[in-house]
């Protein structure tokens, strides 16, 4: 009862989960101020001192699995990689498998996090680790790059994730690894770095030109509908 390894032997992060999945079903029905420790480790067949040994507060047990994904990601980043821009978009990617087969755990966090302010914002620091893991990656690997670039990059993949991840597990859409791919792929396109280019070039960071000439006495209206109509028009 004392051990994680009791619990059998898979290991300790099935332990770990196991354990959040219990202290997540206490929060979503009573809450998580109302939810003690003790209550947790009841429910999850462990003592209160192994509780506090795995995962130091309520709000760690929260986030259980970051800790395990984040090691991950940062194994799958420090092997060779032909494209480190591509590296980067498959951590991310690694993120969401997890996430996407929790079986319902992941829904359950959402719902539990979203009800408590401090659990937010515990969150957000959580969310920036995966951000400044895949900056670094980049300035590390690409040690020419300009790091506004960097940050940029990482941002954009974080965020894209994220706002995928919240569509799957709000049941708002069904979002397959496919489109997750493809949403990636998007961001690399948006940076000019698809297809493994070791820099965004200059030429892929300016924005397409339509040149139109108009008659200066042509109403300003016509001109901007004109304008449109051209920018509508473009591939």
């Amino acid at each position: 009862m004392d051990s994680p390894t009791s619990r059998g032997s898979a290991g300790p992060a099935p332990f770990r989960l196991a354990v959040a999945r219990s202290a997540l079903e206490l929060f979503a029905e009573q809450g998580f101020e109302a939810t003690s420790v003790d209550q947790i480790a009841a429910a999850a067949g462990i003592s209160r001192s192994t509780f506090f040994r795995q995962f130091g507060s309520k709000e760690d047990v929260v986030f259980a699995d970051h800790t395990a994904l984040l090691d991950q990601a940062r194994e799958l980043l420090a092997r060779p990689h032909d494209d480190p821009w591509l590296a980067v978009c498959e951590a991310a990617g690694l993120v969401f498998d997890h996430f996407a087969a929790e079986d319902g755990l992941a829904e359950l966090r959402y719902a539990v996090v979203n009800a408590h302010p401090a659990l937010r914002d515990k969150e957000l620091v959580t969310v920036f680790r995966y951000e400044k893991l895949f900056e670094a990656h980049l300035r590390y690997t690409l040690p020419a790059l300009d790091p506004l670039d960097s940050v940029r990059f990482a941002a954009a993949v974080i965020a894209t994730h994220n706002y995928l991840l919240r569509e799957f597990v709000r049941g708002a859409r069904p979002v397959a690894r496919a489109q997750m791919r493809d949403a990636l792929d998007d961001v690399r396109r948006l940076f000019g770095v698809f297809g493994g280019p070791a820099e965004p070039s200059p030429d892929a960071r300016q924005e397409d030109v339509v040149v139109a000439v108009f008659p200066r006495s042509a109403p300003r209206s016509e001109v901007m509908a004109a304008v449109q109509r051209m920018l509508d028009a473009s591939p």
